[in-house]
This record gives C-alpha cells, structure tokens and sequence, in this order.
C-alpha cells in the first residue's frame, strides 16, 4: 500500500532551522508533483511549496518565499523541506503530499498525504 511518512518535526526558537523529509513507500512517484502543506490551530490547510515531477519547476507561499527550499531525490522517493529563519507563525503541522499531476499547487489537486509531523517555533 502506498504511503507518505514524514519525520524531522519538532521545537525550535525564532530564527533557528529544521529540515523536514517525508518517505513515500509502496509505489514509485514517478510523474507525480510532491507538496508540503501545514495547518495551524483553527485554521485551514495551506501549501507551503511544492515541486514539480522530475523537480525542475518548484511553488512558494509567499509566507515562506526565500526562507523554505524544497527539494525531491527520484532515486530515494523521498522530498524535503528545509525551513530556515523560522518564525512562530511559522507553527503548525506539516503535511507531505503527492499529487495525480507532474505540477500541482493547489489543495484539491493532492490525493495522498501523510500523516503530518509538528513543527512549533518558539519566541
């Protein structure tokens, strides 16, 4: 059965780094846009970044632009999230995903997700 698992979540202070991975298992990914995507308490999910099958095209929220780098090992099956600069709005858990399309950047167009890994930045 295929799965995403992400681990590399945890506690950190403002202005610290954490790098997220997330392992997909049981089917290759091949043609499939991987995303990262978190919720906060009370609020609705949202895409982070995403990037596109074989990982030439990638997507930023603008929250995150030019602090979060993702990238995607085809050979591993795995995607990354390294998130720097951290701030505490920055808190929620974090969802891997892969969707049905080589590029996607939007919620309705991801169809597997993790289970999600906490991520908490503290001031």
């Amino acid at each position: 059965q295929a799965q995403l698992a992400e681990s590399g979540g945890g506690l950190v202070q403002a202005g610290g780094s954490l790098r997220l991975s997330c392992a997909a298992s049981g089917r290759s990914f091949s043609n499939n846009a991987l995303g990262w995507f978190r919720q906060a308490p009370g609020k609705e999910r949202e895409i982070v970044a995403a990037i596109s099958w074989p990982g030439t095209k990638t997507y930023y929220s603008g929250s995150v632009k030019g602090r979060f780098t993702i990238s995607r090992d085809n050979l591993k099956n795995t995607v990354d999230l390294q998130m720097n600069s951290l701030k505490p709005e920055d808190t929620a858990v974090y969802y891997c995903a892969a969707s049905l399309y080589s590029f996607a950047t939007t919620f309705p167009e991801y169809t597997m997700w993790g289970q999600g890994t906490q991520v908490t930045v503290s001031s």
